[in-house]
Formats: C-alpha cells, sequence, structure tokens
C-alpha cells in the first residue's frame, strides 16, 4: 500500500489501519461483546500480510485485554513490526464501569501500564482518548502530560482524539498536536464543518474511526442480527442500530452495494473509499473480528471513486447524514 505522513511526525501510515476495539472482548462498558483471541490474532496478522502498517488500540477496550492482543500479535509476526497507537483518559472500575481522568498522575501510570500490556518500550502514538466533559483545565494538565511523556521517550507522537478545533488550539499553545482522531463515516459527517478544514490548515494529521459505522455499513447488519446484539455489545444501545434510523441505514447500504458491484467490492469497502477521498484524512482504522473479514474489508485502500459513484453515494447518504 502507498503510505502518507501523520501529522508532523515522521511516520508514514497506510491508508487504512487495523482497529483492535473488538480484540477487547467483553468487558468494561464499551466492548463488542464475545471475541476470541485467536481469531483476533489472525485478523491483525492478515491485515499486516495485506500492507497494514499500524495498528490502534486502546487501554480502555476489554479493560487492557485489546493492548494484550495486540502484544501477542506482535510477538508471533515474523514481518516488519507495524507501528502501534493508543489511547489514555478512560479508566475503569472493577465493575467495568468507565470514567474520565485527565490528571497528570493518572496519565503517567496509564502510560505505564499500556507499554507493560503492549511489551514495549515506546508507544509510537499516544492519543487523549476524550477531552474532559466539562472542557475545563484538566486539558491543559493532560497535554502537559503528554508532552513531557515524549520528551522522556515513553512514546514518540502525541495526539488527541474527539476534539473539536478549540479544544486543538488549547493543546497547540502547549506542545504540537501530531494528530486527532474523530468519528467519520457517511452517517456521521460532523467534522466536515469545522475539524477537517481546522486539521488541514494546521497540518495536524486525521485518523478516522468507524468509518463503516461500527460494522452498521459492511452488509452484514440485517434488522434480525440488529435486534439480536447480545447487552454486552455497545451496539445494542446505539441508537443508528435501532429504528426509525436503522432502516434508512440498510437502504443505504443496498446502494453502497450497487457501487461496489461495479468494483467486485462489498459495501464496506465502498464505505471505506468514500472517507478515503479527502485530502485532509490521512488514514482510516478499520475494524475486523477474524482474518475473512479482512479480506473483505482491506482492500478499501486501492479503491478509487469516481466523481460520479461518489455524488450517487452522496446523493443516497443525505437521508441519513447527522
Amino acid at each position: 500500500m502507498q503510505t502518507k505522513k501523520l501529522g508532523n511526525s515522521n511516520l508514514k501510515i497506510t491508508p487504512v489501519g487495523f482497529g483492535a476495539w473488538a480484540a477487547g472482548g467483553p468487558g468494561g462498558e464499551f466492548s463488542w461483546g464475545p471475541q476470541d483471541d485467536a481469531d483476533s490474532i489472525a485478523a491483525i496478522h492478515r491485515a499486516l500480510e495485506l500492507g497494514v502498517n499500524w495498528i490502534d488500540t486502546a487501554a480502555a477496550y476489554g479493560m487492557g485485554h485489546s493492548e494484550e492482543v495486540v502484544a501477542q500479535a506482535l510477538k508471533q509476526w515474523r514481518g516488519a513490526r507495524p507501528y502501534v497507537f493508543t489511547k489514555c483518559v478512560l479508566r475503569w472500575d472493577a465493575n467495568g464501569k468507565i470514567s474520565q481522568n485527565h490528571s497528570a498522575e493518572s496519565i503517567q501510570q496509564e502510560c505505564e501500564d499500556s507499554l507493560r500490556r503492549l511489551e514495549t518500550d515506546v508507544i509510537d502514538l499516544y492519543q487523549i482518548h476524550w477531552p474532559p466533559r466539562d472542557n475545563g483545565p484538566q486539558l491543559e494538565e493532560a497535554w502537559q502530560t503528554m508532552a513531557a511523556l515524549q520528551k522522556r521517550g515513553k512514546v514518540r507522537w502525541i495526539g488527541v482524539s474527539n476534539f473539536d478545533p478549540a479544544q486543538i488550539r488549547r493543546a497547540q499553545a502547549i506542545a504540537p498536536v501530531t494528530s486527532n482522531q474523530p468519528p467519520y463515516s457517511m452517517i456521521r459527517r460532523a467534522i466536515e464543518a469545522e475539524v477537517l478544514p481546522y486539521c488541514q490548515q494546521q497540518g495536524i494529521g486525521v485518523i478516522s474511526y468507524a468509518p463503516m459505522a461500527s460494522g452498521l455499513l459492511t452488509g452484514g447488519m440485517t434488522h434480525e442480527r440488529a435486534a439480536s446484539l447480545p447487552a454486552d455489545d455497545f451496539r445494542s444501545r446505539n441508537l443508528e442500530f435501532r429504528e426509525p434510523k436503522l432502516s434508512k441505514n440498510i437502504e443505504l447500504v443496498e446502494r453502497l452495494k450497487r457501487v461496489g458491484a461495479r468494483h467486485g467490492r462489498g459495501p464496506g469497502e465502498v464505505a471505506i473509499a468514500w472517507v478515503l477521498r479527502l485530502p485532509a484524512i490521512t488514514g482510516a482504522i478499520v475494524g475486523a473480528r477474524n482474518a475473512k473479514q479482512v479480506d473483505g474489508v482491506m482492500g478499501a485502500a486501492q479503491l478509487k471513486l469516481s466523481q460520479d459513484e461518489i455524488q450517487e453515494i452522496e446523493g443516497a447518504a443525505a437521508a441519513v447524514a447527522r
């Protein structure tokens, strides 16, 4: 795959990276439900075989388990080591309840814990998972701590996730921001108005997450499957997987299928290619739960949609875009 420079870093990343959220398995407030570790490892290996050169995870995914699975996959991998990106500030209690902690002490401890679970000496990209809910001064404390970790060599580059331009500016006043990781898909387009233009203007890399809307745009989600999602799968509480939105989203997938059929591609690949069409997007995080799923989505990096196809998709997406 071709690569693209991530913000102000020296990291050159492929258009798609492997998202290891589901690899966390059950446990924690935002899990994807049961997941076999061997399937996760096979999925990571298949993505790397196809040329993907970065993995995105977070401490909160499966209460640290996703990071441990990534470490196991890389120990068994004999090829070039990919970049590993992870995140901080979401902590969990004994019951798996997630809360934010932007204090310097917490972030420093989280970094050490992630380094241990990932079995590495340095994290390639360390990201603040969410800004403070009250938008308060802990944002500055957190970013000062991230910059200190970078200076100490614990992390190579530092980024943010789910930040708006005003919050990024506050961080930039302390130390450069390498990247921002927002959600972006055909049904979540809010970042087009301000976030993408600002990041592009400032030379900040953008790594979009959920380009297939957490599996909704893959073609595998039906009314029946959505209704049977287990209680420990966060998607069972997501309004996009419920009526009246679900039917509109499934209709959008049918249109994606028609575009994809012309290229011999699935709807998920079309959804990812649509995200990657914008120059402001450096890369998209693509999750998969097994090697077969990887084969069905990672080819999006080579799929180039024509302007007519983009307009066709845009027309279909307009009815469901939020």
